[in-house]
Formats: C-alpha cells, sequence, structure tokens
C-alpha cells in the first residue's frame, strides 16, 4: 500500500467505499482516467488497482496498450474481466502522447484523469479533485493534488511536491514545473478540445519527457489553475524511467522552449535560463541520487553555463558537487579493492539511514516549501507579469536560432 507505515505530515484518510459527499452524490460526472501503457507489466496491476478503489466511482479507466511486448494486456485482460469500468484499448507503439490522445478521442468522461501505468493514487484523489472542479466555475481548467516520490516497492524517497500556486500560473509554469507529474491533474474535457490533445512531435523529433509540460503551459495560457493540497499521488521513479533519460528529457524540454519563443518572441531571456537551470539541477540531483557522479557533474555545469548565479543560490549544488568529485576521486586514486568498498559501505549506511529519517516528511518542512512557492510565484508575477505585458527583446531571434542548433 502506499506510503504504508509512514508518517508523511499530512495523514491521508482513506474512507469507506461510500461517498460521504451530499453534493458529489448528487453530481457525479464521469471521470475518464487514461493510462497509456508500454511494457508495464511491473505495476499495472497495482496502478489499476488504485485507480479502482477510489471513492469516487463514476468512472471509466482506459488503458492504452502501446505496443507492449510483455504481459501488459494479459494483466489488465484479467482486471477487466472483474470490473467493466476498465476498458483496453490497442495501438503499435506511438510513444506516450499518442497513447493519451487515443484514449481521450474514445473517452466519453467530462473530466479526463491521467495517470502513468507505474503510478498510484489515493483512494480520495479523484473525489477531491473532482469536488475541487465543481467548486469552481468554467475559468478553472485543471486541478492538481500533491504527490510524493516511492520506489518500485512503494515506499517514499523522501522527495514530495507540496505546492500550493493557483489561478493564473502561466508565468512561474514556464519557470518552474510545479506539477510535478503527469499523474496529479484532473483535467476539463472541454479544455482540452479548445486547447488541443498532448503533443506528439516531441517523439517524431525524439524529445520525449514534456509532453504534460507542453500540455499544461497550453492550458495555463486559457485557463486557471485549483490546487488540493493533500498527498494523494505516488509518483513512481525508478532508474529504467522515461524521467531518468537526462539527455531525452532536455532535448524535450528545449523543443518546448522554442514553441514558447515562436509564440511570444517578446519572452524574456531571463525566463528561460532561470528555466533551464532549474531543470538542468533537476536532473543533477535525480543522476546524484541513481549515483551517477560523473553525469551529475555535467548536469550542474550546464545549469551553471545557462545561468551562472541563481545555481550558487542552492545548498544542493554544493552537496552534489563534493559527493560526486568525491566518489570520483575514491574510484581513481585508491589502488585497494577492499578500500574502495569499505568507503563505499559506510556511504552506504548513512545514506540508509538519511533514507529512514526524510521518509517522515514533517509540517514544518511542507509548509516551508509551500511558503517559499507561494513568495516565487509573487516575485515573478511582479518582475515579469505576463505575456500580453513583456517587453521586445533585442535578443528574442537570437535565442531561437540558439535552440534551433
Amino acid at each position: 500500500m502506499l506510503g504504508d507505515g509512514i508518517n508523511i505530515g499530512i495523514r491521508v484518510q482513506e474512507k469507506t467505499n461510500q461517498m460521504k459527499n451530499p453534493q458529489l452524490a448528487c453530481a457525479s460526472p464521469l471521470v475518464s482516467v487514461i493510462i497509456p501503457a508500454y511494457n508495464a507489466e511491473a505495476f499495472i496491476e497495482k496502478t489499476l488497482n488504485s485507480v479502482l478503489s477510489q471513492t469516487y466511482k463514476n468512472i471509466e479507466v482506459i488503458v492504452i496498450n502501446d505496443g507492449s511486448e510483455d504481459r501488459t494486456v494479459e494483466i489488465v485482460t484479467e482486471i477487466l474481466k472483474q470490473d467493466p469500468r476498465v476498458i483496453l484499448l490497442q495501438q503499435v507503439n506511438s510513444g506516450v502522447a499518442a497513447a493519451r490522445n487515443l484514449g481521450i478521442e474514445k473517452a466519453k468522461g467530462e473530466f479526463i484523469a491521467p495517470i502513468d501505468a507505474d503510478d498510484l493514487w489515493y483512494a480520495e484523489n479523484l473525489e477531491k479533485q473532482v469536488q475541487c472542479l465543481l467548486n469552481s466555475d468554467s475559468s478553472v481548467g485543471l486541478t492538481y493534488a500533491w504527490s510524493i516520490d516511492i520506489d518500485e516497492n512503494d515506499f517514499p524517497s523522501g522527495e514530495f511536491r507540496s505546492s500550493t500556486i493557483e489561478e493564473n500560473v502561466y508565468t512561474i509554469l514556464l519557470l518552474h514545473y510545479f506539477l510535478a507529474n503527469a499523474s496529479s491533474t484532473v483535467i476539463r474535457r472541454s479544455v482540452l478540445e479548445k486547447v488541443g490533445y498532448y503533443n506528439e512531435n516531441l517523439r517524431i523529433q525524439k524529445a520525449q519527457g514534456c509532453e504534460d509540460w507542453e500540455l499544461y503551459l497550453r492550458i495555463a495560457e486559457r485557463y486557471k489553475f485549483r490546487v488540493v493540497p493533500e498527498f494523494l499521488i505516488g509518483y513512481r521513479k525508478i532508474a529504467n524511467s522515461m524521467s531518468s533519460d537526462g539527455e531525452v528529457m532536455a532535448k524535450s524540454l528545449l523543443e518546448v522552449w522554442k514553441s514558447v519563443f515562436r509564440k511570444y518572441p517578446k519572452t524574456p531571456k531571463t525566463i528561460y535560463r532561470l528555466s533551464m537551470s532549474s531543470f538542468y539541477m533537476y536532473l543533477a540531483r535525480q543522476n546524484s541520487i541513481q549515483k551517477k557522479h560523473k553525469k551529475t557533474l555535467v548536469w550542474l555545469y550546464r545549469a551553471l553555463k545557462v545561468d551562472c548565479l541563481t545555481p550558487f543560490l542552492r545548498l544542493g549544488l554544493y552537496a552534489m558537487f563534493i559527493k560526486s568529485c568525491y566518489f570520483i576521486s575514491l574510484q581513481k586514486i585508491s589502488k585497494n579493492n577492499h578500500l574502495d568498498r569499505f568507503f563505499l559501505k559506510a556511504f552506504k549506511q548513512r545514506k540508509v539511514i538519511n533514507i529512514q529519517l526524510s521518509k517522515s516528511i514533517s509540517l514544518p518542512k511542507i509548509g516551508m516549501k509551500s511558503w517559499l512557492e507561494r513568495i516565487l510565484h509573487q516575485i515573478v508575477l511582479l518582475i515579469f507579469s505576463t505575456p500580453n505585458h513583456w517587453k521586445e527583446s533585442e535578443k528574442s531571434n537570437f535565442y531561437i536560432k540558439l535552440l534551433e542548433k
């Protein structure tokens, strides 16, 4: 069970299967859950179980098999025999965007709720997000909830996303992907009909990875966002996932930025620098967690190259740099394999202790992170405002050409 035995600061209590919200019981529009699946046999059953166990029952669950070569279809077929809400669609391998788009095209729901085939939802996720949308007017295009990173055994890694950014979020979303993943949102179907579906061209350009970010930017141009401030999503981080392929992810974000500059040639170049630097720091952290120390240093260098100021304000820069240099040096200078193993074993023991401590995500830590993000949001709006107010940038064309290279 997601987060089993872990105190994550805000306790998300799972209710019984009977919905206790009178308004929701009277007005429960159909929600179409979209699950793209490619070679997902390891986690698809857990994902489906978390979806089918939602307290919000008026759902259809559309699984799109994207040319899997493992037991994904067999597992989903067994589950749909037991629950008629599950629908299985199949296509030749065409990528995650094409799979999601096929599911949306076939969906009948008023709301669309995407989830990746290895992520998990707490039982009340849909109920609370649908209620948030029902309580909002049509200017609100989507809602999102907080997420925690989980490992292959469903246990939290200590990383989490607890943003409280709402309303007009386009500029801050350019700078920082605060939604964190594609499994944390519920979107109005009418919104997707107006702004379009997921961008399938990124796969053609060999730049998969930021399809959800790109879609949310298009939604943020025209609609407001709302947040459900509770941990309701388990975002799985494993070594062979798409999010671990740094080069492809970086290329994907560059392609997104090309489209931004074409649409808004007045975009301040500072926003581009801060966005890319923040993303490179994220990739450095992911490589550091996976003990890829040389790649960690590469991403730190790229972060500093595109923005020579703000990375120095992050304590993580120094910690990752020292850690990576230490292990790279240890591998080079140690001629004694026993000494190597001694240091590595000692580090692993310290890491286990740190992980155990980090699994208890305290309220002060959540509150501080949310407060800092709110302050950042206000500062960004104060400095950069919105695309309609951006001043002409003399170097916009230069940046477009630079990204084309």
